[in-house]
C-alpha cells in the first residue's frame, strides 16, 4: 500500500515513510492510495470474532504487505489489550465506552498502535526518533504513556497552559524519562501551529529525526477505525445505524468515514461539537472559516482549525453534497452539555463526561425523526474531568486507581511562549 499527501496525490510514499514523517513535506496529510471494501463474508461472521481479531483483519486490509502478518498481529494484540464495551443508555441509544485503556481515553488505541509501529520502523533505521505532539487534553497523556520508555524515542508534548484538566495534565507531566512537557502560553491551535512549522523547517529536519503523534499521523488514524467495526458487530439490530462523534480535530470522525469506505454499513454520522463550530458551519454553508479556539468544559474539542478536515475533503473529493449526505453537524453550549449530563445521571444513572455528553446531544437531535439505532462515542472517563462532572451532577466520583497513581506524581514542565523561534531553539539545544 502506498500513501499520498492530501496536497499532492502523485507523490506516493511507503507506510514507513508516511508514519515516520507524520506530515508530508508539502504540509499535507497522508492518506492510503486506495480504500477498498472488505469482502461481504467478513461482515457475516463479524459478531463471532473477538475485538483483536477484527482489528487485525481491518489493519491487514488497510496496511497490506508493509508489515509482516506476525509483526502486525503482535502490534494489534498490544494495542487491543482492553475492551470497548457498548452500554445501553436508553432505548436504541448506546454509549461506546472507549476509556478502558491505560490513560482512560480513546486515544490509547491510536497511541499504542503508533508506538509499536513506529518502534518497528525505527529499528530498521537505527536512529533516535523525536515525536512532537500538540494536545488539547487526552492526546498528550495517551502518546506519552504509549511511548514511555520505548528505546530510540523522545517525546515532546506541547499543551496550552491552563486549558487542560488537572488530571489530564498530570498524566503526561509527571512521567519524566524520555517524555518532555512544554507548557505553552496560548491555545491548542498555537501548539498545533508550532508542531506543523517544525516539520516544515529545513534546519530542524536536517538535524533531528522528527515525526508527529497527533491524529495528523496516519498511524494514529488507522486503529481508530477498529472500534467502529467492533461496536457495529455487537449491536443486535444492524440496520440504519448512526454514529455520533464528539469532534475537535476530527480524527475520530475521519476514522469512522474510513470504516464506512471499507464497507461497514454505517447509515450516517453526526459531527457533534461544542461552540468551536467550524465544521458544523461548513456543513450548513459550504464555507470553512477557521478561527481561534474558544475554551469550554469539553476542552479536548477546543479546536479552531481542525487538521483532519483536509482528509474529509479528500475522501469526498471536496464534494459538499456527498459530504453532507453522510455527515450532519450540530453545535452545543456548555450549559446544554451540563444539562444533558445532569438529566442522564438522574434518569438513567449513567455518568457522562463533557465530551460524550456533546456526542449524545448530537445523536438525540439527529434521531428525533429517525427510526435508527444510535451509538455515541464516550471518549474519556468522567473522572478525568471530575470537578466539572461532580459540580454538574451534584454527586461525588470514585477516581479509578490508574488516575490516582498519576495524581500523586510531581508536575515537570518547561514554560514557553508561542513564538516558533523559542520552540526551535529549545529543540536544537535540548535534542539535537
Amino acid at each position: 500500500m502506498k500513501y499520498y499527501s492530501t496536497n499532492n496525490k502523485s507523490d506516493l510514499v511507503s507506510l514507513e515513510d508516511a508514519v515516520i514523517r507524520g506530515l508530508a513535506p508539502d504540509n499535507g496529510l497522508y492518506m492510503p492510495e486506495r480504500i477498498l471494501p472488505l469482502p461481504a463474508s467478513f461482515f457475516e461472521t463479524l459478531h463471532q470474532k473477538a475485538f483483536p481479531e477484527i482489528a487485525f483483519e481491518v489493519a491487514k486490509h488497510l496496511i497490506g504487505e508493509d508489515v509482516s502478518e506476525s509483526d502486525l498481529r503482535r502490534i494489534v494484540n498490544h494495542t487491543i489489550s482492553f475492551d470497548a464495551p457498548l452500554v445501553k443508555v436508553e432505548e436504541n441509544i448506546f454509549a461506546l465506552e472507549l476509556f478502558h485503556g491505560p490513560t482512560l481515553a480513546f486515544k490509547d488505541f491510536g497511541a499504542r498502535f503508533m508506538s509499536q509501529l513506529l518502534g518497528h520502523f525505527a529499528k530498521k533505521r537505527n536512529r533516535e526518533v523525536t515525536i512532537l505532539v500538540a494536545t488539547s487534553g487526552d492526546t498528550g497523556s495517551a502518546v506519552a504513556n504509549g511511548f514511555l520508555g520505548v528505546d530510540g524515542t523522545k517525546v515532546v508534548v506541547l499543551y496550552p497552559s491552563g486549558k487542560v484538566s488537572e488530571v489530564q495534565e498530570k498524566q503526561f507531566t509527571t512521567l519524566g524519562k524520555n517524555i518532555t512537557a512544554l507548557e505553552v502560553d496560548g491555545t491548542f491551535d498555537d501548539c498545533q501551529h508550532l508542531v506543523k512549522r517544525a516539520f516544515m523547517d529545513n534546519d530542524l529536519q536536517s538535524k533531528l529525526f522528527l515525526t508527529s503523534a497527533n491524529s495528523i499521523n496516519i498511524a494514529r488514524l488507522i486503529p481508530q477505525s477498529f472500534y467502529y467495526f467492533y461496536a457495529w458487530s455487537r449491536l443486535n439490530r444492524k440496520d440504519n445505524v448512526v454514529f455520533s462523534v464528539p469532534s475537535g480535530n476530527f480524527g475520530n470522525l475521519t476514522a469512522g468515514l474510513i470504516a464506512k469506505r471499507l464497507g461497514l454499513p454505517i447509515n450516517h454520522f453526526v459531527a457533534s461539537t461544542n461552540v468551536n463550530d467550524i465544521v458544523p458551519k461548513y456543513l450548513q454553508s459550504k464555507e470553512f472559516s477557521p478561527r481561534p479556539s474558544i475554551s469550554t468544559i469539553s476542552n479536548a474539542m477546543d479546536v479552531g482549525n481542525p487538521s483532519n478536515f483536509a482528509r474529509i475533503l479528500d475522501l469526498y473529493q471536496g464534494d459538499w453534497n456527498k459530504i453532507t449526505n453522510d455527515i450532519t453537524g450540530y453545535t452545543f453550549s456548555d450549559s446544554e452539555t451540563q444539562a444533558i449530563m445532569k438529566l442522564v445521571f438522574q434518569k438513567n444513572n449513567y455518568i457522562l463526561d463533557p465530551h460524550g455528553a456533546v456526542g449524545l446531544l448530537g445523536l438525540k437531535k439527529y434521531l428525533k425523526n429517525q427510526n435508527a439505532i444510535g451509538v455515541f462515542l464516550e471518549t474519556a472517563h468522567p473522572s478525568k474531568f471530575n470537578e466539572v462532572v461532580e459540580n454538574t451532577i451534584q454527586s461525588g466520583l470514585q477516581m479509578p486507581e490508574k488516575l490516582q497513581v498519576f495524581m500523586s506524581g510531581k508536575k515537570q514542565t518547561i514554560k514557553l511562549d508561542k513564538s516558533f523561534a523559542w520552540f526551535k531553539e529549545f529543540l536544537l539545544n535540548r535534542l539535537a
